[in-house]
């Protein structure tokens, strides 16, 4: 394309446009404008609707307009920076900027940098940095590592942040903020900051977060003004299943999956599970052989280069279908893609839109989602799901504010580099929206835990990691301190791994330690949509066979489960209400009717202004189940609460289940719960004091602490090849947990290990507005004579903690038989 100097610089980028067949979006042009005046910001825009050249390309005109008699010029030092948040976005973003750079008639070079990327091309970037770098937060954290990083970032103009509603309330977000306050110490004004991000609900602190109001220059919110259209697909059963259990149905409902897969050219089956994955896959195959070389899987435990031929194979039309986790989620652009199948809820909103993104992902085509229940419940949450969709209602996402692990990690990454003066590291974090609050007490402890291990471990030489010189420099000078800190970098904490090989070579994917920890010589199991026989552990190796078995185990990955948001909660209890009034105004409330109608019959169905509460008796034992319709990471505080408060009453035991819907209280003897509703069940007033009595607040801190310890540098998982087991690992970071807690009480890794149990896990915020919702509701006090269809799912999400799948099924049959039994 050949530019004439004295175009302008706007219609430049609307006349390339026009050479692909497109048009500009008002958006696009927005911020080319907003980027070439200087200003930073952030892109808000649905997927599929160009969000990457509305910044790639005022990137390139930038260029173009500083060096109007050398286009051409080659070698420019780096200038942009592309964070993604996985490694599979980054072949759009490069195919993109690639597009536009040869079309720009340009010599710019595309450069990529992961964990995948090999040490020879490491290298040469170092030496002959790209133009862009696509890279992730944990690579550029790694840069920051490298000795002499202040000349690579010499010519850096911008630092966008792709899909940046992924990263916000994340600690890898930390890593960002983190690396902004570097850079724009580097920079200085000449530095900018965008973001992309699809919709959240709370767009403006997402761009505090970015672009923090304290630092200088203006900031602006792109926003595209248009809605992607959705089409939501419910697929029902033929029957509902009145005593519903959690994960049955999905299965049965494979037969009406097939033909939607038939009936697209290609089609993603979005699973909320690496388990589910493996078993969706190869269920799809026993029922349809056919499907055999036609579908494929997609997950994070399965080799780069297995996840390498999925993508190609996308990208090619050469698939029927994928069946894929959150691997699949961002902003990956496979065209022909037409159709998307949800298995299970998503719990949240956002997510939901962002998987049915993946289908008619060019601007203006429609997205359509198939939804598969996996239990009958699951169709409420379907119906909270389109009226969120059709009233625009987005999740917010909660940042990290404090992490003092990411910060004493970052600090010791400086170090390794070249050093650090405290005040001007002290002054870049304080300008960070995570770290505005960081006093110069909290600091000085920071500076004294990477120089000596603080009060406790001073002792001990290993945690004397970073020395002060006599010019105030903080540096590492021990190079296996180093070397041991730049494999650590990170926020991502993952259980420890194993390398599934074959025998004769060949790298399959990696799986958690302690599920083959579970296995003998010679079972078998499925990964991969491959029926393997385990033969031997060889070091961090697990050394396998094909095998010709139809039957093994599945593979189960630890990892908390999702959690239902705020606002897809609120639109459950409506849907509630309405199955309630019997106001079936969708497909899947009118599915609802007989299990709404033996739920009434036997107890109530709430309305929004009230709360269920049952409470009965049977072999078990004495049941009390309570419906707040929260989601499980509430009433997993809740129901320790509520347990907490009747036991000050009589002194009882209870076992404890909890799902989306409610929760249950079993015990053996009875439970004084018309004595305990009487006297402030549900009062806020003292929740932390009874959240934390009630909790086991310190196992729950010890836990939380494991992953902390790691990205604090603490532990140390071990050198490649030579991993530390599990065990090791647990029991280190405990070690670690009970000298802070017996002789350094004030530890701000220790502190920080309880407030996120209470701001992430418990959500503390949350759960207090929970609690003043209810004191504002009618309490419907039911004593039903046997089990019903809500707290169905519960008492078997209980049994399956500790029955094995096969026998379950048993069990759960005879339940149901039971049950039906009016």
């Amino acid at each position: 394309m050949s530019l004439p100097a004295s175009a302008p610089l706007l219609q430049t980028g609307t006349d390339w446009f026009k050479t692909r067949g497109w048009a500009p979006f008002p958006f696009q042009q927005q911020a080319w404008r907003a980027y070439l005046s200087g200003k930073s910001g952030l892109v808000n825009a649905p997927t599929g609707s160009g969000k990457t050249y509305s910044l790639i390309l005022p990137i390139l005109l930038e260029f173009l307009r500083e060096h109007p008699d050398q286009p051409t010029k080659a070698n420019n030092g780096l200038r942009a920076i592309w964070i993604t948040p996985i490694r599979a976005l980054t072949r759009e973003i490069q195919g993109a900027a690639e597009r536009a750079i040869e079309d720009l008639g340009m010599k710019w070079r595309v450069g990529v940098r992961s964990g995948d990327t090999k040490t020879a091309e490491r290298t040469k970037q170092r030496s002959k940095p790209p133009e862009i770098l696509i890279t992730t937060p944990e690579s550029l954290h790694l840069l920051l590592a490298s000795k002499g990083y202040e000349q690579f970032f010499g010519d850096l103009r911008v630092l966008v942040s792709d899909e940046w509603h992924e990263l916000l309330g994340t600690k890898r977000g930390v890593l960002v903020e983190l690396a902004l306050s570097r850079l724009r110490g580097l920079r200085g004004t000449a530095f900018r900051t965008w973001g992309i991000s699809a919709t959240i609900g709370n767009m403006e602190e997402a761009l505090d977060v970015l672009i923090p109001p304290t630092l200088p220059g203006k900031r602006v919110i792109i926003r595209a003004g248009t809605v992607k259209e959705t089409e939501m697909v419910t697929v029902l059963p033929d029957e509902i299943e009145t005593f519903p259990w959690s994960g049955h149905l999905g299965i049965k409902l494979l037969e009406k999956v097939v033909p939607i897969i038939y009936a697209s050219g290609s089609t993603l089956v979005f699973t909320n599970t690496r388990s589910q994955c493996e078993i969706w896959y190869q269920r799809l195959l026993d029922f349809d052989p056919e499907l055999s070389g036609a579908i494929a899987m997609h997950h994070g435990s399965i080799s780069r280069e297995l996840r390498d031929w999925v993508e190609d194979a996308l990208h090619e039309g050469t698939l029927k279908a994928v069946i894929c986790t959150s691997s699949l989620d961002l902003g990956v652009d496979f065209r022909p893609v037409e159709t998307i199948v949800q298995i299970g809820s998503p719990k949240g909103v956002a997510r939901f839109l962002q998987r049915a993104g993946r289908s008619g992902h060019r601007p203006g085509a429609k997205s359509t989602i198939h939804f598969v229940p996996t239990n009958s419940l699951e169709l409420l949450e379907a119906s909270a799901l389109r009226r969120c969709i059709e009233r625009q209602v987005i999740e917010s996402r909660i940042p990290y504010l404090r992490s003092f692990d990411v910060l004493v990690q970052y600090l010791v990454t400086l170090a390794v580099s070249g050093g650090f003066r405290r005040d001007v590291v002290l002054a870049e974090i304080r300008n960070t929206f995570c770290f505005a609050s960081v006093t110069d007490e909290e600091f000085a402890w920071c500076l004294d835990f990477i120089t000596t291990g603080g009060n406790s471990l001073g002792a001990y030489d290993e945690y004397h990691k970073v020395a002060r010189d006599e010019e105030g420099m903080y540096r590492v000078e021990s190079k296996r301190v180093a070397m041991m800190h730049r494999m650590s970098i990170g926020a991502i904490v993952s259980e420890t791994t194993v390398m599934i090989k074959y025998m004769t070579g060949g790298y399959i994917g990696s799986i958690e330690e302690y599920f083959i920890s579970s296995l003998k010589p010679g079972d078998t199991f499925w990964f991969a949509g491959r029926s393997l026989k385990f033969i031997k552990i060889k070091g961090t190796e697990a050394l396998v066979k094909r095998s010709t078995s139809k039957k093994g185990k599945v593979p189960s990955w630890r990892g908390g489960r999702m959690q239902l948001s705020s606002q897809l909660s609120e639109f459950l209890r409506q849907a509630m209400e309405e199955l309630k009034h019997e106001d079936y105004h969708d497909a899947e409330l009118a599915k609802l009717a007989p299990l709404r109608d033996i739920q009434v019959r036997r107890s109530a169905v709430p309305a929004s202004d009230e709360l269920l509460i049952e409470y009965f008796q049977d072999r078990e034992g004495f049941h009390l189940v309570v419906y707040p319709c929260e989601g499980r990471g509430i009433h997993e505080g809740l129901s320790s609460l509520v347990a907490y408060r009747i036991g000050q009453f009589a002194p009882l035991t209870f076992t404890i289940a909890m799902n989306d819907y409610g929760f249950e209280l079993l015990c053996d003897q009875p439970i004084p719960i018309e004595e305990a509703l009487g006297s402030g069940l549900f009062d806020a007033t003292g929740l932390t004091h009874d959240l934390n009595a009630g909790i086991n607040a310190t196992e729950m801190a010890k836990r939380r602490f494991r992953d902390i310890a790691a990205i604090a540098g603490l532990i140390f998982k071990g050198y490649p090849g030579k991993q530390k087991k599990e065990k090791h690992l647990q029991s280190g970071s405990q070690l670690f947990f009970d000298v802070f807690t017996d002789y350094e009480p004030s530890n701000l890794l220790l502190q920080q290990a309880y407030d996120e149990i209470m701001t992430f896990q418990l959500q503390e915020a949350r759960l207090r507005a929970a609690l003043e919702r209810i004191n504002g509701q009618t309490i419907l006090f039911m004593q039903p004579s046997k089990a019903t269809p809500f707290s169905f799912s519960l008492i078997v999400d209980r049994l399956r903690e500790r029955i094995s799948s096969e026998s379950l099924q048993d069990r759960v049959k005879r339940m149901r038989l039971a049950l039906v039994r009016d």
